[in-house]
């Protein structure tokens, strides 16, 4: 089974994405986070996200190490990330991987669950199972302050808040693979839901899908 999440920053695509994982023995891929690398590698190296042949080297020699590294998890290397997520060579060098992932997960799992901007679109436009999750932007940005707070971060939520929407606009605008849900995507609105309420409504689709496929 190969499931597809996506949707804009701070939605709980993520966390919904791990636990499902988790719930039915399926390995887990964060797409977003090999756009980050990216970004952090280009930022490492004193360059400029936006530039096309920069990044595309930075993806084409991309030390996977750094997906582990904490951050990814900072505004900074999420600004970068929605940048070079813009430029096609970058996405064309990232897409075989996930593609590869998704077709052959590690041992044991026999499947996957891969959250990002494009999965259900793009990467996987035959997953057995789409979601698109997303959430108002205010909910979103009060999510992540608290996260990069809870993490050590000096961050403002207003700060946060124009930081997402500006990414929002570059996710939803850009001409290769824009943000926007699969026609047969299932949208999980979880601006007045917890985790635990959307993770329980996600395992309800997730068996039914299983049920119907039996």
């Amino acid at each position: 089974m190969i499931i597809a999440i996506d949707g804009p920053a701070g939605a709980g695509k993520g966390t919904l994405a791990r636990r499902l994982a988790a719930e039915f023995g399926l390995a887990y891929l964060d797409t977003g986070a090999l756009y980050r690398a990216v970004g952090v590698a280009v930022l490492d190296a004193g360059g400029d996200p936006a530039d096309a042949a920069t990044s595309e080297r930075a993806a084409r020699t991309l030390d996977l190490g750094l997906l582990d590294s904490p951050r990814l998890r900072t505004e900074a290397a999420g600004d970068a990330a929605s940048k070079v997520a813009a430029i096609p060579e970058v996405r064309a060098a990232l897409l075989d991987f996930q593609r590869a992932f998704a077709a052959n997960p590690p041992s044991p799992c026999t499947g996957a669950v891969l959250d990002g901007r494009d999965v259900g679109t793009v990467v996987c436009p035959a997953a057995d199972l789409k979601l698109f999750v997303t959430a108002s932007a205010e909910e979103r940005a009060r999510r992540r302050t608290l996260e990069l707070r809870g993490k050590g971060f000096d961050a403002i939520q207003e700060r946060v808040l124009a930081d997402m929407l500006a990414r929002d606009e570059r996710d939803r605008e850009r001409k290769v693979a824009p943000l926007a849900p699969a026609n047969d995507a299932v949208v999980l609105d979880t601006t007045d839901m917890d985790a635990d309420m959307v993770f329980d409504q996600a395992v309800t689709l997730v068996r039914k899908k299983t049920i119907a496929d039996l």
